[in-house]
């Protein structure tokens, strides 16, 4: 019983491993990777950066699910961050879909800066795209993971997490949060440590998936394997906790005066 226990966790294991987020706390990010800004240009993490701590979020920019919500609230969340953008802290947008132009990401990033609702120095956040498989390197590099989907009729998604992910100004992956929807203290704390090079446990939220669109329902769902990966998840520790009940039931019963093996052995 206990083999078969240890064979279904290492099983869900590796299957919860497969897509999100493998925190890689304390992993070096080379800062000599080259993305394609805003304007067309190539440039380098660590011009972006600019010696700053830094938030990053992952995303792409046809992302019909938790891409633009996350967005919006980093927008709001940025709003209210009592700390100096371009000065004490920098943003991060990376784009990791394959096929998306810089262009998209301008009008991403334009967006979202006339969403913040105040003075917002634009040059602290900026939304590029990979180069030279950049995004692929750097989501790798700190553990986010996800994948490319092609429906029936051609449609290209991607099933990913929503976090946001603090790089010291070296590089030094530092703390992730989880979800779509951050705190501006939690945020601020992150930062100020990140800025310190310290390593920081993950505050405890959700983590988020993107959601999928369904042209012919014309609405948003969850991926079925995420949905279908939980319920089979749950199934098999309510069988295997009935399986030890039962177990335990039994070896009660045989162990009880009034069994008939035991009435056997006194007589």
């Amino acid at each position: 019983m206990k083999k078969l226990l240890i064979l279904v966790f290492l099983t869900l294991s590796i299957q919860a491993n497969q897509l999100g987020i493998n925190e890689k706390l304390g992993n070096m990010v080379p800062l000599d990777l080259t993305f394609i800004n805003e304007k067309g240009k190539s440039v380098t993490l660590k011009s972006l950066m600019d010696g700053k701590p830094t938030m990053i979020s992952l995303n792409y920019f046809r992302c019909a699910g938790i891409c633009t919500p996350q967005l919006n609230d980093m927008a709001k969340m940025l709003t209210r961050l009592d700390l100096a953008e371009n000065i004490d802290y920098k943003v991060l947008t990376i784009g990791f879909a394959e096929d998306e132009p810089y262009t998209l990401a301008a009008q991403k990033r334009k967006t979202m800066l006339h969403s913040i609702q105040r003075q917002f120095v634009s040059d602290a956040w900026h939304f590029v795209i990979g180069e030279n498989n950049s995004s692929g390197i750097l989501a790798d590099l700190v553990g986010f993971t996800y994948a490319k989907t092609v429906s029936e009729a051609g449609v290209v998604d991607y099933v990913h997490p929503g976090a946001l992910i603090m790089l010291s100004p070296e590089g030094k992956v530092t703390r992730y949060l989880n979800g779509i929807e951050q705190l501006p203290f939690d945020v601020k704390m992150a930062l100020m440590e990140a800025g310190e090079g310290k390593v920081g446990p993950t505050i405890a939220k959700n983590l988020l998936y993107c959601f999928a669109y369904d042209p012919k329902a014309k609405q948003y769902i969850f991926k079925w394997e995420k949905v279908a990966g939980a319920v089979m998840t749950l199934i098999m520790v309510a069988f295997f906790i009935y399986l030890v009940k039962t177990s335990r039931r039994e070896e009660d019963d045989e162990n009880h005066p009034n069994h008939p093996n035991n009435k056997e052995n006194k007589k």
